[in-house]
Order: structure tokens, then sequence, then C-alpha cells
């Protein structure tokens, strides 16, 4: 059993080691683990850059990766608390966006402003516990790549965004998006594909 299972499995030893991690009631890892940890078991590529007015609330239980070449900008908040965040390389993250794991975003890709991208999800089926401390859910958000996500998207937890797609401005993703579209709307819906054979964009 690795170290990581037996802390799973011991709920006295985890609360421990989640409170060394983690101050009460924050999602935001201690300074000793920002600085002495992560950037020892975290990825970052060749030319890849984290903008100095950022949250990366990355712990060491989960995974980190920054592409070669890619840029989160000022103002965004990435977490990684209940799942792996993997950005791909030459990808943009934009101004004001938030990514929480798990997450996966492609090569090429570009992220605008004010983007929220978060896979995980809080219960509420239980009336007599208060939403903050039921359960949590998480599913993986997949975006392929060389798309672009315009400013003030909502991506929901368990979707799939294909390669080579557009979702337009202020749009909510709910289901998955197959590859070489243009979608839009709340929810958001296919209306533009590639048509390889007349080699042009047709509405759907």
């Amino acid at each position: 059993m690795s170290i990581k299972d037996k802390i799973k499995s011991d709920p006295k030893l985890k609360a421990l080691v989640h409170r060394l991690l983690i101050p009460k009631g924050e999602a935001r890892p201690r300074l000793w683990v920002k600085w002495f940890i992560n950037p020892f078991l975290h990825k970052k590529g060749k030319g890849a850059k984290i903008r100095r007015r950022t949250r990366i609330d990355v712990l060491p239980f989960n995974q980190f990766t920054l592409g070669e070449g890619s840029t989160i900008e000022d103002f965004c908040t990435v977490n990684n608390g209940v799942g792996d965040v993997h950005i791909g390389s030459h990808s943009l993250v934009g101004m004001g966006n938030v990514i929480i794991g798990p997450v996966t975003i492609g090569n090429n890709v570009i992220f605008a402003q004010n983007i929220v991208a978060s896979g995980l999800n809080h219960e509420y089926r239980n009336p007599d516990i208060p939403i903050h401390a039921q359960n949590v859910t998480t599913s993986l958000i997949t975006v392929g790549d060389d798309c672009w996500i315009a400013a003030n998207v909502v991506l929901t937890a368990g979707i799939t965004i294909g390669k080579h797609c557009v979702i337009a401005a202020g749009s909510v993703v709910t289901k998955d998006i197959p590859d070489f579209s243009v979608a839009a709307g709340n929810p958001a819906k296919p209306i533009k594909r590639y048509d390889f054979q007349l080699k042009e964009w047709v509405r759907c």
C-alpha cells in the first residue's frame, strides 16, 4: 500500500496531514508547501509563465502541470485540491479564470477572460446537513487541442470539448461538444461544424 493510500484509509491521519498542508477552512496551501514541496513535484515546461497576481492553490497529493510556452495570466485561480490540473503546451489561460480540477486542457488552447472550469460539485441531497458539510463529487473536464473558449464561459463537471472548437462568449457547457464545432448558448449546443468535404464551416 502506498503512503497516499495509507493516509486516505486512516481518517485521523488524513485529517492531520490535511491540517499540516492547508489551514482550517481554507483552500490554499501553507507557505512551506508552496516554497519547499510544490516546486519539486509539479511540472512547468520550458518558457511557461505564471503571472505574479495569481492564486496557484496546488497541493502535493494531486498533480499540476503547465506545458512548454504556456501562460497563466493575472487574477486567475488554479486549484488541484480535489483533482489533477493539466494544461498543455502553448496554451493561454487569460485574466480572471478559475480552474478547479480535475481539468485537462490541451495544446494551443486559448481561454479568454473570466471563465470558470470546475470539475467539482457539492452534494446537496440531505437537507438536514449544511451544503458545505456534505460530500463533494468530481468529474473530469477535458478541453481538446486548438480550442478557443471565449469570455465568461462556464464549463461544468464531466464535459468534453473536442479539438478545434470555439465556445461562444457567455455559454454554459453542460454536455460534450464534438470536434470542429462552434457552440453557443445556455446550455451550449453546436451551431456550426466544419465540413471537410466542402472545406468550410456549415450551420448545424
